[in-house]
């Protein structure tokens, strides 16, 4: 099975996930609504696991949230979290068939997950949220993590398409190539800030643009 297609995952493709567990029932739900990637399924699914090891409770704010399914994973592992929302500039159309059919398979999400089309910054941000986006390309990146320094917000997220031109790369280019350069140097910006940050790797076979960084205040 390749974990990194982006073809989408249909009705067709559901004797793929017989199983009893968790994952397999939302990507079952994933397969019925057919409008995702593969990709997507387990990005979303790999991120949230690692973020609720570690992170529990608290409003859940997705911000670039696409589909928005990384806020219904994160509440389906902790039902502690009251709510969730998510914002993006452009939802897609078929946002709410996924809502749909992953509501009417855990009825308890009803109501819970909110996705709306505003920009980024029109975001109220408090203390105690939870602030996740799993591949916000490029600046978005640095202006979720403002966002997040900002209200002194939790955040987890997973950086790509790195826009290196102009950036301050803290000097490590010599020695790190640029992503991973400009990706250290957020974390020295967190800690810089009195973040206690931890940095983990999503399987590679999924993503090549796999890294996994969590922080909350000191």
């Amino acid at each position: 099975m390749d974990r990194s297609s982006r073809s989408r995952l249909n009705e067709r493709l559901l004797f793929q996930f017989p199983g009893p567990s968790l994952f397999e029932g939302i990507a079952r739900s994933v397969c019925r609504a057919g409008c995702l990637p593969r990709k997507e399924l387990y990005e979303a699914w790999e991120v949230a696991r690692r973020v609720r090891r570690r992170f529990r409770g608290g409003r859940v704010v997705d911000l670039a949230c696409g589909h928005g399914l990384l806020s219904f994973i994160l509440l389906l592992l902790d039902d502690s979290s009251p709510v969730a929302l998510g914002i993006d500039r452009a939802l897609p159309a078929s946002s709410k068939r996924l809502a749909a059919v992953l509501e009417a398979e855990w009825p308890r999400l009803k109501g819970r997950v909110e996705l709306r089309e505003a920009d980024l910054e029109s975001v109220e941000l408090g203390r105690d949220d939870l602030v996740v986006s799993v591949h916000a390309c490029g600046g978005l990146t640095d202006l979720v993590l403002e966002l997040a320094v900002s209200a002194g917000a939790r955040v987890a997220l997973l950086p790509c398409c790195h826009d290196l031109d102009g950036r301050d790369l803290g000097g490590m280019q010599g020695w790190l190539d640029g992503p991973l350069a400009l990706d250290v140097f957020r974390v020295q910006r967190l800690r810089g800030a009195g973040y206690k940050v931890t940095t983990h790797l999503i399987p590679g076979d999924i993503t090549p643009q796999n890294r996994l960084l969590l922080a909350e205040r000191g």
